[in-house]
């Protein structure tokens, strides 16, 4: 009987010291802030889709056409977990009317800058110019640490090469002026291209989640083009060497996209 009472008393003391433990495992709080962030700093290699946003200063050759210039676009980066920048961009560039306007001044009343384009109608035509462009270029580059725990941040600098284009977009509007109408444009938008390098130096940061991961840089880019077009109002081939170079800021938006060893993603 003694035994059979020792038994019992046993046993519910076994399942109270169990049911303490499983009480003091549910009530221990999951740190998901924490354990985002270990993430964060042990990301052994990441895929970057990016958005950005520029505002150029145009220096050299392209100072004397354009004015201050936009820029837009989106790039591809894949990120090492030596912090090394291995990627593409692209974007478009845009305007407002350039510094320029002489190419015109053939077909305007007076010859000179100041004067009108006459349409079919006898009337003032309404001519608009714009800045118009692209470039695309492959980069390579590196993310510095700074003293912090996110091991994905600091100051970055990325060098590359590619290819920029720009000309002068030429609107007339109702297209009721013959002498520019689609097949003569070309003849007076000085299109340019030819071979870029450029840089950027900024700082690059990568958060807990997908909201807050960006980059902010010094924009540099340096463009070694020819004019590639006839030039109706001078009756030349354009073929002239040009310097071409754009300063600005970029703002970027970062995407990453991250494999495990299973193959799935996550952001």
């Amino acid at each position: 009987m003694k035994h059979l009472i020792l038994s019992a008393v046993i046993v519910i003391l076994l399942g109270l010291g169990k049911t303490k433990a499983q009480d003091t495992l549910v009530k221990q709080p999951i740190d998901s802030v924490a354990i985002a962030t270990a993430l964060v700093d042990t990301l052994p290699g990441a895929h970057l889709i990016t958005f950005s946003y520029a505002y150029q200063m145009p220096g050299g050759d392209m100072a004397t056409r354009f004015h201050n210039s936009n820029s837009i676009g989106g790039g591809y980066y894949y990120k090492t977990k030596h912090n090394v920048l291995i990627g593409a961009e692209g974007h478009f560039i845009f305007g407002a009317k350039p510094k320029d306007v002489s190419m015109l001044d053939s077909i305007r009343i007076g010859k000179t800058s100041d004067g009108h384009v006459i349409d079919a109608n006898g009337q003032y035509a309404d001519v608009r110019l714009y800045e118009r462009g692209y470039d695309f270029s492959v980069k390579f580059g590196k993310v510095f640490k700074l003293a912090s725990a996110n091991a994905n941040s600091g100051f970055f600098v990325t060098a590359g090469a590619g290819f920029l284009q720009h000309k002068i977009r030429i609107e007339s509007i109702g297209n009721r002026s013959p002498q520019l109408s689609k097949e003569y444009r070309a003849g007076y938008d000085r299109m340019s291209n030819g071979l870029m390098l450029c840089e950027n130096i900024g700082y690059f940061y990568m958060g807990e989640n997908r909201m807050t991961n960006f980059y902010m840089a010094l924009d540099l880019a340096q463009g070694f083009t020819k004019g590639r077009r006839y030039n109706f109002d001078t009756m030349l081939l354009d073929n002239a060497s040009r310097l071409d170079l754009l300063f600005g800021l970029r703002l970027g938006w970062m995407i990453p996209v991250q494999a495990n060893k299973s193959n799935e993603f996550y952001y």
